[in-house]
């Protein structure tokens, strides 16, 4: 594109919080809630502000038996989820809750705070299955009513899954209970599992979302309210923002800052893609590929250390490990993970011919270093957290009081800005506003990752009680042996594996994806031979892509909201992008260095260098320019490079050296006889 179209161009605004909500409305079931007016406004504000409390108090204060803490969790969750969200995703009247949603609400949490208020009588009676079977002599008085209060309270939890998280999850869990049923467990055995036992409902995801999850989704809300968002678009501008095509590396950078902290792919890819989406488009790059650059950067946010969303909590948790090992571990995937997308947008950039961003327009590195107090809660959460000095909950609480104090710079400026003398009082008003708004945030944002958790388990609870794991693990075990080659089965296993997660994780939310995933897939692997931690972090990266995998790419269509792109274009495109995701799983499988498993500092050194150049291949292939536009065979000669590059092993590395290094010479070559 000349210099003159460019400047031809019409100038593009970015969206409006109103038609961003719309946009998260409509592709974040999280968003679809109801609306609130008024005094029903501070009373459900109140609500969640007061659990959030009760959050920080629980993790960090209470005395109480899990069990009794995680069903008082439970019951306050369907509350707060019902208040939230209506029986359908659409618009929904300001102010309006159906009768049978306040009867279901109150069913669902009557059934939980019943057994936590009554935890220390009940546990003596319940001491197994047949206690509460009827038809057993033995039975506990009012066996049927201690059925009929499980079943009451999973059916209510599962509407509210299927309000804020989705049917994908619900039919999974649909199926193994049919499954568990039709294996000869009676409803007693099943009700004692799912609900009053610690393999169901309360089962490990449940845990880690109670003890852990909760306070980071509030010390993340926050974080939101401090400005950090906009100190890292500023912060990317400043590092990219003039090179070629730099609105999209802006995009790709803050992206993966912004989206570590907020955890969710289709919130970050409407919140940042506002800002970037419409600069990308003004630069000169085709819609598709401006909301594809946000969503696959966006959803990337959710593997990049230390935050990582939700999931890296139950990673550790599952894995054996520490949080802090699991985030180092993750270092180097995300590093090929967002240099795959930095490199085919530059590469785009430079067929297109675009230019960056003029400096004149960009912010100043000397005013935007002086916001640098920002990062403090992020730098010491970290600090905090891989020492080890202190707990996971006590370091996040201690991040949102440093949170708060980081944020009292620009309240009082703003304060001072707007009223002048007398502004004090205003300030301390506003900073009470700041604290409320993420309180209440932050009890919102917990909703979904409780409801899928709480599902999660109900899967966990399932297997372990038709022993159902074990069946897949010897049946994939008994195919893999029925193929002679043993890479190739292992690949087999992969690729399926893969398959599944996708297809799951279209729609859920990672956590939920991830759970189910690690209870089912991830021994399978472990099994065939893999280890524990490439296992996970497999199941972990397959479910996260599903938010640009068509055909349900929830990030890559909210990016083709914001961009008026076609949103299969624009899946299909973020797929192209995000190719390292797609790729770098199976590396650390076959080769776990990747992940610094059993490994010295020179063969992760190799790993990176290879990887990168191999990054360089593939994308150059997909994007078919390097010099000038490549031919057909050539483009298949530099993906089967990058490819060889990509895998860690001395043979492939040579000989995609000499295959990605002869195809650049001859392209260079070419494009300079061609230019001369």
């Amino acid at each position: 594109m000349s210099e003159k179209d460019k400047n031809n161009l019409p100038d593009v605004e970015t969206g409006t919080a109103a038609e961003m909500d719309e946009v998260m409305r409509k592709y974040d079931r999280e968003s679809a809630t109801r609306i609130w007016e008024g005094k029903p406004k501070l009373v459900t504000g109140v609500i969640s502000a007061l659990f959030s409390l009760y959050c920080i108090w629980s993790t960090l204060w209470s005395t109480a038996d899990l069990p009794i803490r995680l069903l008082a969790f439970l019951g306050l969750i369907i509350i707060m989820g019902y208040l939230n969200y209506p029986a359908r995703k659409g618009h929904v009247t300001p102010n309006t809750m159906p009768w049978y949603d306040i009867v279901i609400m109150l069913l669902g949490a009557g059934s939980f705070f019943y057994y936590c208020f009554n935890y220390s009588r009940l546990v003596m009676v319940i001491t197994s299955a047949a206690k509460i079977d009827p038809s057993n002599p033995d039975a506990a008085p009012g066996a049927w009513f201690f059925i009929i209060l499980g079943v009451v309270g999973i059916l209510c939890l599962a509407e509210l899954c299927r309000r804020c998280v989705g049917l994908p999850i619900l039919f999974v869990v649909g199926a193994l209970l049919v499954y568990t049923f039709a294996s000869g467990q009676g409803l007693p055995r099943v009700i004692y599992t799912l609900f009053f036992g610690t393999s169901g409902v309360m089962a490990t995801p449940i845990q880690v979302c109670a003890k852990f999850i909760a306070v980071f989704i509030i010390f993340g809300a926050f974080l939101e309210r401090t400005g950090i968002s906009n100190f890292f678009i500023d912060l990317a501008n400043c590092a990219a923002g003039s090179s070629s095509g730099g609105p999209a590396k802006v995009a790709v950078i803050s992206s993966a800052l912004c989206g570590m902290v907020s955890g969710s792919s289709v919130g970050n890819t409407v919140t940042t893609g506002s800002v970037t989406i419409p600069m990308m488009k003004k630069t000169g790059y085709r819609p598709e590929f401006a909301a594809a650059v946000e969503a696959a950067a966006s959803t990337g946010g959710q593997i990049m250390p230390p935050i990582m969303g939700a999931a890296a909590f139950l990673m550790a948790q599952y894995m054996g490990t520490s949080y802090a090992n699991v985030a180092l571990k993750a270092i180097l995937p995300a590093l090929l993970y967002f240099t795959g997308i930095f490199l085919s947008v530059h590469l785009e950039a430079k067929r297109l011919g675009l230019k960056g961003i003029p400096r004149n327009q960009l912010p100043k590195f000397k005013l935007l270093i002086r916001s640098i107090y920002l990062l403090i809660p992020l730098v010491v959460l970290v600090v905090m957290v891989s020492t080890g000095a202190r707990t996971l909950q006590f370091s996040a609480a201690i991040a949102i009081v440093l949170t708060i104090l980081v944020s009292l710079p620009n309240i009082f400026i703003d304060s001072k800005t707007q009223h002048g003398e007398g502004f004090a009082k205003h300030a301390v008003k506003d900073l009470g506003g700041m604290i409320a708004s993420s309180l209440e945030a932050g009890g919102k944002g917990c909703i979904t990752v409780a409801v899928a958790c709480s599902m999660a388990g109900m899967v966990a609870g399932c297997i372990t009680v038709t022993g159902l794991a074990s069946k897949l693990v010897n049946a994939v075990v008994n195919i893999s042996r029925m193929i002679p080659n043993e890479s190739l089965a292992m690949f087999i296993a992969l690729f399926l594996t893969m398959l599944c997660c996708i297809v799951l994780g279209m729609g859920v939310p990672t956590t939920a994806n991830y759970c189910i995933m690690a209870s089912t897939c991830a021994p399978i692997l472990i099994t065939l031979g893999i280890g524990k931690i490439p296992a996970h972090f497999f199941v972990f990266y397959f479910g996260i892509v599903a938010d640009i995998t068509p055909p349900v790419a929830l990030a890559a269509y909210a990016g083709s909201a914001i961009a008026k792109s076609n949103p299969m274009k624009t899946g299909i495109n973020a797929t192209k992008l995000a190719i390292a995701a797609f790729i770098v799983p199976y590396i650390f499988a076959f080769n776990p260095a990747m992940l610094l498993v059993d490994t010295n500092i020179l063969q992760v050194g190799q790993i990176v260098v290879t990887s990168l150049a191999g990054l360089f291949g593939v994308a150059a292939a997909l994007n078919g320019t390097l010099f000038r536009k490549m031919n057909p065979l050539f483009r298949l000669l530099l993906a089967a490079g990058g490819l060889c590059m990509m895998f860690p092993d001395t043979m492939t590395d040579v000989l995609g050296l000499l295959v990605l290094g002869g195809v650049c010479l001859l392209e260079y070559l070419s494009a300079k006889k061609a230019n001369a």
